[in-house]
């Protein structure tokens, strides 16, 4: 697999970023963080821990839905 892409979408309720990929099988990986830096970081923690070292993808594609909103910290 060279690449596979997140969706990533606010959730209303906590104000998080929320990524998900859907495996072509069934299962996939879903993260949060409270950042653009801290999610890019988690998805890349969660696709390492998800795939095998010669299995891995080669990008991560990152695909916003809808609009985010970025609260000030």
């Amino acid at each position: 697999m060279s690449e596979i892409t997140f969706t990533v979408s606010p959730c209303e309720e906590s104000g998080v970023l929320v990524a998900a990929w859907d495996a072509p099988g069934g299962g996939g990986i879903t993260t949060q963080g409270v950042s653009i830096d801290e999610l890019r970081a988690n998805v890349r923690d969660a696709v390492a821990c998800h795939f095998e070292e010669n299995d891995a993808p080669v990008r991560i594609r990152l695909h916003f839905a809808g609009d985010v909103l970025l609260q000030p910290s």
